[in-house]
């Protein structure tokens, strides 16, 4: 498969973040943890900076569904509820994903997500792109790109997905559940923002006593958003929770609460490593993230500060 090329020069411009309200999509397995939903509701609650064209359900495979197809579903109902109670309609908002990963990397798997995504990009100024925030396996994205190869000129990618580049091995479930879509996003030349897991998002820790002494009574999507966190685990003593997802949303909010330079994009090995090759398109991976100003910005929002 070619891909169209992108000057560096290019590609490094569209990875540094303008000023004023920015475009997005949102690819989310909302169903597979309890962090896509504080994403979504985040993303949302940002009018400020983000405007949210879509939201497109993702497929995933876990204890939580029988098949990636039965998890985009669970995921698209998910969807629904949440804007429900934030009372929002999810006519023209809200579209289904791929029922399943890419067999291979060259085969798209056609979707309304799909369709929508090519839409919405083939619409953007190369000078003006699409966000394209992916919180989930980027099968629904790949598979797009696939279909339309040109539409890399006009989107940037933010992703959470994978370890750190210094990382001694790739696991991670985003990544892994779709290894054809996840090498995609590293080889094609499409603006990426990657943001990985281990020691990165994963400080983004949050406990059942601060979500309800910030939160609880504030409106039914914060009580919501508890009730799901709460039902996440049955012991909550000196328990606490990763919400990895919001750092994606926090990332086009406010780059330098997430450092987020520039490097070779790596090459993902079929053994589940990173490798390197300095002769190859640059991207931006996350290195941190400040903690204390995420969660402070997203719980004002919430609760309607």
């Amino acid at each position: 498969m070619k891909f169209p090329k992108i000057t560096e020069s290019e590609r490094i411009k569209k990875l540094d973040l303008p000023d004023g309200i920015l475009h997005m999509v949102l690819d989310t397995d909302t169903y597979n943890e309890v962090d896509d939903q504080f994403a979504l509701v985040y993303a949302l609650l940002s009018k400020e900076r983000l405007n949210v064209e879509a939201v497109y359900a993702a497929p995933f495979l876990n204890d939580r569904s029988t098949t990636p197809g039965e998890g985009m579903e669970l995921s698209y109902g998910e969807i629904l509820r949440l804007l429900d109670a934030m009372g929002i309609s999810s006519d023209g908002l809200v579209y289904k994903g791929s029922d399943r990963f890419l067999p291979d990397g060259e085969t798209p798997v056609d979707s309304p997500a799909v369709r929508d995504l090519i839409n919405r990009a083939q619409a953007r100024s190369e000078n003006d792109p699409l966000y394209v925030v992916a919180i989930g396996a980027i099968t629904n994205i790949a598979s797009a790109i696939l279909t339309d190869p040109e539409i890399i000129k006009k989107i940037v990618v933010v992703w959470l997905g994978g370890q750190p580049l210094h990382w001694h091995e790739t696991y991670e479930f985003n990544l892994t559940q779709d290894m054809h879509a996840s090498r995609l996003m590293f080889d094609c030349g499409v603006p990426l923002v990657q943001i990985p897991t281990s020691c990165v998002s994963s400080h983004l820790l949050t406990t059942l006593t601060e979500l309800e002494t910030c939160l609880k009574g504030k409106n039914p999507i914060c009580d919501k958003l508890i009730e799901l966190f709460a039902a996440y685990s049955d012991n909550h003593f000196a328990w606490a929770k990763e919400i990895w997802d919001i750092s994606t949303i926090a990332y086009l909010i406010n780059p330098e609460w997430i450092p987020a330079p520039l490097v070779h994009s790596p090459v993902l090995t079929e053994n589940h490593t990173w490798s390197t090759d300095k002769r190859r398109h640059m991207i931006r991976s996350a290195i941190h993230v400040h903690r204390n100003p995420i969660f402070r910005d997203m719980f004002n929002k919430l609760a309607g500060v």
